[in-house]
């Protein structure tokens, strides 16, 4: 309890970084849930203390650290500047400690525990859930935390604890990570069904040099291979649309607004046509990433065993 604490003078700034540990460590959970809430009353309910509890906590971890963490209105609070600082390494400590604890308890029941999972947005429809479907027949309690996102966002993750694995293109080079490639999805170019182009089957993407392009913002993966094929190709495409979202382009291209460079979809969309690319060879590596040197837990090291079973089939339900 908070309480306990302020019985004992000499837990104070200029403890050192033990004590300061000891003084802060209890209170730590307390802040999280007031910050994320913003407000006494929901954290009480959600920790399960009195809300005095919550509010002398807080003050004493403001006397404690000499720093204003939240302005007041009544019991509606708002972080200050510092209170967001502290928050980002309060939830990074509060999760090494939770994934502490999962890890010993999935050392003693290697049957159960947690892949925390990401994934790019277009595999969300039909793989992953395909993919999950077989990994639970042999590993029914496992329990996933799936994350979609974009290649670089989930390498930023995968760096700082939050994720796991991931599935994402291009596949990464880094020292601090470990990669494999596990299969290789064809690229389109999707027009527009009144198109120009929209009665050919193939096409070399040079033919495309004069269109406009929508495409995904840059950052992502796929944004990337879309500017080194045009390149290779001879051009530099000229962007009218950008978003975050392989479907959204596809309503975009439908809608008349430009042409795009997408992976085939899971379920065909009327409005367009998607065009075989001859040349260059259109196509992105997806492959699984993970930390290096982190240790697995038994679930996390089950799941990657089985992603790499499925080197060169990974992708086949989609691939007509």
């Amino acid at each position: 309890m908070v309480h306990e604490y302020r019985s004992q003078p000499w837990l104070s700034l200029n403890s050192n970084e033990d004590e300061m540990g000891l003084l802060l460590a209890p209170r730590l959970a307390y802040f999280a849930a007031v910050a994320r809430h913003e407000h006494v009353t929901r954290a009480a309910l959600e920790t399960g203390v009195p809300q005095s509890t919550l509010s002398r906590a807080m003050a004493r971890l403001e006397e404690d650290l000499g720093v204003t963490l939240f302005a007041r209105k009544g019991r509606t609070l708002s972080l200050t500047p510092a209170g967001r600082t502290f928050l980002i390494s309060v939830e990074r400590a509060l999760g090494e400690v939770e994934r502490a604890a999962e890890a010993v308890r999935a050392d003693v029941d290697p049957t159960a525990g947690r892949v925390a999972f990401g994934f790019l947005h277009t595999m969300g429809s039909e793989t992953v859930p395909g993919l999950l479907r077989a990994f639970r027949v042999d590993h029914p309690k496992v329990r996933f935390t799936l994350v979609q996102n974009y290649g670089e966002a989930m390498i930023e993750r995968l760096r700082a604890g939050e994720l796991d694995l991931c599935l994402t293109s291009p596949v990464p080079d880094a020292p601090d990570l470990v990669a494999r490639r596990l299969d290789e999805q064809r690229l389109r170019l999707v027009v527009p069904d009144d198109h120009r182009l929209a009665a050919r089957r193939r096409i070399r993407l040079a033919e495309a040099a004069e269109e406009a392009f929508v495409t995904l913002e840059p950052g992502y993966g796929l944004r990337r291979i879309t500017d080194d094929l045009c390149a290779e190709a001879g051009f530099r495409p000229r962007i009218a649309f950008e978003g975050e979202e392989a479907e959204t382009l596809r309503g975009l291209v439908a809608a008349g607004l430009g042409v795009a460079l997408l992976p085939p979809p899971a379920v065909p969309r009327p409005g367009v046509v998607e065009l075989t690319v001859t040349a260059p060879r259109a196509a992105r590596e997806i492959g699984v990433a993970w930390p290096a040197g982190r240790p697995d837990t038994p679930p996390v090291a089950a799941f990657k065993k089985f992603l790499l079973s499925r080197r060169g089939k990974l992708l086949s339900e989609m691939e007509h």
